[in-house]
């Protein structure tokens, strides 16, 4: 099976008559692809900033946006912009995750740390909400130089974007020990949310990943609001499989 990775460039590749079935994209840039007289029958599109994509000509985005609000309510507070908008969209996103760590208490012990198709586990998810927060509200907001709990779980091109890996805690760690670190990660969130005021949320931030493109408190924000959500959708999503 031929494996492609980031130093494999495919940018304006042609596939003709080629036979993809079963294959798996990860991580991987498919923006401004086009395909003709596909079959794509059972396929399965995971994406996250999901801002224009047309099938048979029609534009779906819309559609897959309103039924993914319907489907998990809260999220469409997402782009809150208010200091008062923000406060009720934490509420209701903290509302959604305490009905989502209920469940996963629920499953057999273990299950937490169980990965499906080869993604994060529930409990890696839940580290990588901690370094979302360590980096959009510690480095991006706070300005904190170095603002990492070893908890936190980075991606795989953490590295290549200048993060030093060294600072996390390597293999399995206690879920209670990551349920904790995320409790008081939530509350720093909810706790800097209740002092905003609308002239503060417009104060210029740099970027956490790229300092010389700018942002505001209320762009990180919604950054991490987006982090929430996404996840969330991806924790709900391996706990269905896993409850099967």
């Amino acid at each position: 099976m031929a494996t492609f990775n980031r130093s494999d460039d495919l940018r304006g590749a042609r596939f003709a008559g080629a036979d993809l079935q079963g294959a798996r994209f990860v991580e991987t840039d498919l923006s401004e692809v086009v395909m003709r007289g596909v079959e794509i029958r059972d396929g399965d599109i995971d994406a996250p900033w999901l801002s224009t994509l047309r099938v048979n000509g029609i534009d779906v985005a819309p559609y897959v946006e309103a039924e993914l609000d319907k489907r998990f309510p809260g999220r469409e507070l997402r782009r809150a912009s208010t200091p008062e908008d923000l406060r009720e969209a934490w509420t209701a996103l903290e509302r959604t995750w305490s009905a989502t760590l209920t469940r996963a208490a629920a499953l057999p012990a273990g299950s937490v740390d169980i990965s499906i198709d080869g993604e994060w586990s529930f409990a890696q998810t839940l580290r990588h909400l901690i370094l979302a927060t360590n980096t959009w509200l510690g480095r991006g907001i706070l300005g904190v130089e170095q603002p990492f709990h070893p908890l936190g779980l980075a991606d795989t091109g953490a590295a290549e974007e200048g993060l030093d890996l060294s600072l996390f805690v390597a293999g399995t760690p206690a879920y209670e020990e990551v349920l904790k670190a995320r409790a008081d990660h939530v509350a720093m969130v909810r706790d800097y949310i209740a002092t905003a005021t609308s002239e503060s949320l417009q104060v210029a931030r740099k970027n956490p990943h790229a300092p010389q493109y700018p942002e505001t408190t209320l762009s990180c924000l919604q950054v991490i609001l987006e982090e929430e959500w996404e996840h969330h959708r991806y924790a709900v999503r391996d706990l269905d499989a896993l409850a099967t």
